[in-house]
């Protein structure tokens, strides 16, 4: 299983992570990705940037040295019922969002809670992605979250940390939704969760785990950069017209079916 692009990671603008987007175009180029993300904390966040910053990422280059680079947010769901943390006004300057609890943000209180807050920022239609839902100070339905992420197009994460520094216990967590996704014919992506550029398309825990169960790496969405652009034409996301010049330029992939 080979992963070319990566959904999430950090950069200075989130004041705990230590890399500049500099750093992750020039790493990102070293490690043969075809594409990397940045998504920095919304400001909910005690260290987020304001919400500037997302709204003039346009200034970064869309490609450099032959590596796309795609703008998006780490929001917050927020309590008590899971709205997120992304003004309607925000929303166009962002080619997707992640939607993720944060104990500063959301105090944790229990899996019902949970549930009901995850589907219902699933429904705003704001964030394409659910960042870490193995987190196990935040138990959730799986059954229920991934039939709900299935009807809202949206991709839950595997991210690559949660195995080995963060978020502690979660990796039974992971591999249990993994199986479900599977069970239910959804789909995922593998983030690194990046907080120095040295980890960017770090996600080699996510893929030896999916290997030992089977999971299938047609449902990765984040598999390559064809997929993953398609996955957000899906959501009227005008970044795939964007990149189509640089796309049409990448050497054809071999897979081009969707897990859908």
């Amino acid at each position: 299983m080979k992963i070319l692009t990566d959904t999430h990671s950090h950069t200075v603008a989130s004041t705990h992570a230590y890399s500049t987007v500099h750093d992750y175009f020039t790493v990102a180029k070293q490690k043969g990705l075809q594409l990397f993300s940045i998504t920095d904390h919304a400001p909910s966040m005690p260290d987020g940037p304001h919400y500037w910053h997302f709204g003039n990422m346009k200034v970064i280059p869309r490609v450099v040295d032959n590596v796309a680079m795609l703008r998006g947010i780490e929001a917050n769901i927020l309590e008590p019922d899971g709205e997120v943390d992304i003004p309607p006004n925000l929303d166009p300057f962002l080619d997707f969002a992640i939607a993720s609890f944060h104990e500063p943000v959301f105090t944790p209180v229990d899996e019902k809670t949970h549930t009901r807050a995850v589907i219902k920022a699933m429904g705003t239609g704001l964030c394409q992605i659910i960042g870490h839902p193995g987190n196990p100070n935040y138990p959730i339905n799986f059954e229920e979250v991934v039939r709900a992420a299935r009807d809202h197009n949206v991709l839950l994460e595997i991210n690559n940390s949660s195995f080995l520094h963060s978020r502690s216990g979660s990796e039974a967590r992971c591999i249990h939704l993994l199986e479900i996704v599977d069970r239910l014919d959804w789909k995922v992506v593998f983030g690194s969760d990046a907080h120095v550029a040295y980890q960017v398309g770090e996600v080699g825990a996510c893929i030896d785990k999916a290997q030992a169960i089977g999971f299938p790496e047609a449902r990765v969405v984040s598999a390559n950069a064809r997929r993953l652009l398609s996955f957000l034409a899906e959501h009227d996301k005008p970044v795939t017209g964007e990149l189509a010049a640089w796309f049409d330029g990448l050497e054809s992939d071999t897979d081009t079916t969707s897990a859908r």
